[in-house]
């Protein structure tokens, strides 16, 4: 005669059950189509997603550092470029360089008697534009005159610099009170962007501003 479950002892009824539990606790968790799989699966897939975006968040902070630096560095460059075009401009600006010439000698109380342009000459990276200038007054004057161009924001060579004495009674120019010598020289300036680089005719003088 078979035995009824509830005629088992109570600890054995207690084991069955608790066998019972284990199996359905491990179908659970190992079986595939199990809600507890499912949702550990799922769980597991939202940290495999945290962690890519964690790290991909600290690779655009890596970027993001970067670009700051890179804007601070081109602002640098940019301000350089900016003086850069100061020294040496695009475009040859005579009116400008004849400017600074003139407020030089202004200055040094000289005066400019006469600007020849001569050819421009080309060079690997930049063009030269020379000027035959020459001015008169008292000789300590002409040499500020010569200080004061080397410190112009323009880069601007002088060479071939001669002094002679003057004679207010031969000169064709009025003389001012004091003026002693005259000086020849040759003045070059640059400038960087080819367009126009004609040579400009040479022995053709301009005559001084005042």
């Amino acid at each position: 005669m078979a035995i009824s479950f509830r005629e088992y002892p109570w600890y054995l009824q207690a084991l069955v059950f608790f066998a019972l539990a284990l199996v359905i606790i491990g179908a659970g968790e190992y079986l595939p189509v199990s809600p507890v799989a499912v949702m550990r699966n799922t769980l597991q897939g939202h940290h495999t997603k945290d962690s890519d975006l964690n790290r991909q968040v600290a690779e655009l902070q890596v970027y993001e550092r970067r670009n700051a630096e890179f804007k601070i560095e081109k602002a640098a460059l940019e301000k350089q470029l900016d003086t850069l075009k100061m020294i040496v401009p695009e475009e040859k600006e005579v009116d400008e360089f004849m400017r600074l010439m003139q407020g030089a000698a202004s200055a040094s109380g000289v005066q400019v008697r006469s600007l020849t342009s001569e050819a421009v000459v080309p060079k690997d990276y930049h063009y030269e534009l020379p000027f035959e200038i020459e001015v008169d007054g008292p000789y300590f004057n002409i040499e500020d005159f010569f200080t004061r161009l080397s410190r112009l924001s323009r880069i601007i060579n002088v060479g071939d610099l001669t002094f002679s004495g003057l004679n207010p009674r031969s000169s064709k120019f009025p003389v001012r009170p004091g003026a002693t010598v005259t000086g020849k020289c040759l003045v070059t300036t640059f400038f960087s962007k080819p367009g126009d680089s004609t040579p400009a005719p040479a022995k053709k003088n301009q005559p001084a501003r005042r």
